[in-house]
């Protein structure tokens, strides 16, 4: 092949030189784990503010507290409050769900709040106990422990996997790896959670029909058949007293939804019910009756529970499990709830620290006779229309809840547990998201099934099954597009230099002689061979078509490098066959718009010595251009000259 001193292309790639390899190694692991640096605005600062900016930055509360004022504290006293009427009766009845002590759920709505107020980074998120993490709680460690026949040691295990709960959350906090929890993915909760939410209104249906008799299996079969198999002991009182409540309670919800004025009726309804509820039963004596009541609650403060925290327990491996699992689900629904509401009035939540506030927290409370804790939808979604301005809300609920503590337990007494169950049927109603799953089924019917998967597996086999199920089948839904990346052709836009896949414009132009591909993934090991066998059957389809329509033979390939982010050496030796591919049949393989971190390292890799600097361009229009000059300066040769070197240096 002859040498070309006339054609120039002026807008060659400048390849940068390389950084010392591992240096370059380090930074590139750095940008992917943690793209995000917080502690970037330490540099070039005194010591006296890089050590006020570090405790701002874990101690978010020393940042804006002093710029705190007495406008902002009326209206977290106000929000605050509001959120106390709706914790208490919550936290009793999501303990009760958890088969823990009531008085568990009380505690549980006063340390942690105090812990995330000094160490939260979100202005709105309201701290307390959740459904989901309680029926975890329950069905995990009960099916190793009655809490029937061995209360203390359940409640033993309960703290442990708090304890081990928040060592985990933090551990991930200061590690910065928050990207794990974005393994849950949004078809993963979407279904999770309203299967879990059906799974604990099934749950209630002990509560509501009286029954003492109940089974521990969370699966629809299996509350089924215990509540048809006992016909003969539904009370009547109960069904009535139950039936009444969730009526209020679903009609007060609907009036807070219709006008947004309304939320107090809606945040009020809860401890309403209590109140009521007890006074009903205090004037009938319906527990006499068959009515099922909370009895005899503790009146003040715990002594620290740390003692109770057991490591050498025979059921430690049980404690760690179900601690990893229920934190990572609280810290899925805790720092979504607090990103959601950090939207409406823009500001950041950071993830990382928001999960070393969650762990902390965690392991303070288990040291408190605290149960898991993470933000709540429903108590968030009062403390933000309540109108709060800081953290400072969470303070003034677990101040009112002390108070609960210490003077208010013994008129809980008569609380019906029927009410508790409506209470708890009420708040799960609301997150079985029927509108997401049609709507996941009209965007996307992959997520879809993940959707419905996750709902099956919970509600027909356990909360654990319906997990593990989503996760994997979104992790395999992973694996496929990163191991099965699309390679489009690319045609021309008439009267243009743009180049866009002939699929999604079927009017652009093939280019005569030139095989134009795009490769949309970066290359790794995973789908270096799928891709080569996609390039040589491209390469094979384009010269069958080309004979049979009789137009000109293929003489160049042009790969549009613009969307591989980065590169392996599985990736460089795939790259290396396709150039070898090429070869054999006479063709020319060119490259364009490799990203930086690429090209490093094809050019260590030598493979740009290879294909030669003179073949790499900036844009797909500047590499066909140089092939149709080719093309029309030596139409007899099926490959076109090389370039003179000294006029075309990278």
């Amino acid at each position: 092949m002859g040498g070309s001193a006339d054609y120039q292309c002026p807008h060659r790639v400048a390849i940068p030189p390389a950084k010392p390899f591992l240096k370059s190694l380090k930074s590139g692991l750095k940008e992917t784990l943690f793209p995000d640096d917080p502690f970037r605005q330490f540099k070039n600062q005194p010591s006296s503010r890089k050590l006020i900016l570090g405790l701002q930055y874990f101690i978010p509360i020393l940042e804006w507290a002093p710029r705190y004022t007495f406008n902002f504290f009326k209206a977290d006293l106000i929000a605050g409050i509001t959120i106390a009427s709706l914790a208490v009766p919550q936290g009793i009845s999501y303990a009760n769900l958890a088969n823990l002590p009531p008085i568990m759920g009380l505690y549980s709505s006063f340390v942690p709040p105090l812990v995330y107020a000094m160490l939260g980074s979100s202005k709105d998120l309201a701290v307390g106990t959740v459904a989901v993490a309680s029926l975890l709680i329950s069905s995990m460690l009960g099916k190793e422990v009655n809490p029937k026949e061995n209360p203390k040691l359940y409640v033993q295990l309960a703290l442990t996997a708090t304890f081990c709960a928040g060592v985990f959350q933090a551990t991930l906090g200061f590690l910065r790896l928050g990207f794990i929890v974005d393994f849950l993915s949004h078809a993963t909760i979407v279904g999770f959670m309203g299967g879990a939410a059906t799974v604990v209104c099934l749950q209630q249906l002990k509560g509501i029909l009286g029954l003492v008799h109940f089974t521990h299996g969370t699966d629809l079969v299996s509350v089924m058949r215990s509540v048809f198999t006992q016909t003969h002991q539904w009370r009547w009182e109960s069904v009535v007293l139950g039936c009444c409540f969730l009526f209020f309670l679903l009609l007060t919800r609907y009036f807070s939804k219709r006008k947004a004025c309304f939320f107090w009726i809606n945040a009020m309804a809860p401890l309403t019910s209590v109140i009521l509820g007890s006074v009903l039963v205090y004037l009938t004596h319906a527990e006499k009756h068959g009515v099922e009541v909370i009895g005899h609650l503790k009146k003040g403060l715990n002594p620290p529970s740390i003692t109770e925290l057991d490591f050498s327990s025979p059921y430690m491996m049980t404690a760690i499990k179900t601690g990893i699992i229920t934190g990572v689900i609280a810290l899925a629904e805790g720092v979504a709830v607090g990103r959601s509401f950090a939207m409406f009035k823009n500001y950041h939540i950071d993830g990382n620290k928001e999960m070393i506030a969650f762990g902390l927290m965690n392991i303070a409370g288990s040291c408190t006779s605290c149960y898991l804790t993470t933000g709540p939808f429903s108590r968030t979604a009062v403390n933000f229309n309540a109108g709060c301005k800081s953290a400072l809300s969470n303070v003034v609920m677990a101040t009112a809840v002390m108070i609960t503590l210490l003077f208010l337990t013994p008129l809980f007494h008569y609380t019906p547990m029927v009410v508790l169950s409506s209470i708890i049927i009420a708040a799960m109603l609301g997150l079985i998201d029927y509108e997401a799953a049609i709507h996941l089924w009209k965007v996307d019917k992959f997520d879809f099934f993940v959707c419905i998967s996750a709902y099956i597996g919970v509600v027909f086999g356990s909360v654990e099954i319906g997990l593990v199920i989503a996760v994997t089948i979104s992790l395999v839904r992973m694996l496929l597009f990163l191991a099965r990346p699309r390679t489009l052709v690319l045609g021309n836009i008439s009267n243009t230099m743009i180049y866009r896949s002939m699929d999604q414009y079927p009017t652009t132009n093939t280019v005569p002689g030139v095989l134009i591909l795009q490769i949309d993934a970066p290359v790794y090991f995973a789908n270096a061979n799928y891709l080569r066998e996609r390039i040589s059957r491209w390469i094979i389809d384009e010269e069958d078509r080309l004979k049979s329509t009789g137009g000109p033979s293929l003489h160049y390939v042009i790969l549009d490098m613009s969307g591989i982010g980065s590169i392996d050496t599985s990736g460089i030796s795939m790259f290396e066959e396709v150039k070898k591919q090429t070869d054999r049949k006479d063709l020319k393989l060119v490259l364009a718009n490799p990203r930086s971190e690429v090209i490093k390292k094809l050019e260590i890799s030598k493979f740009i010595e290879t294909i030669g600097q003179e073949w790499i361009y900036l844009t797909v229009g500047e590499a066909v251009a140089a092939c149709n000059f080719m093309l029309h300066t030596c139409k007899s040769n099926p490959v076109a000259p090389d370039f003179d070197q000294q006029n075309n240096i990278v």
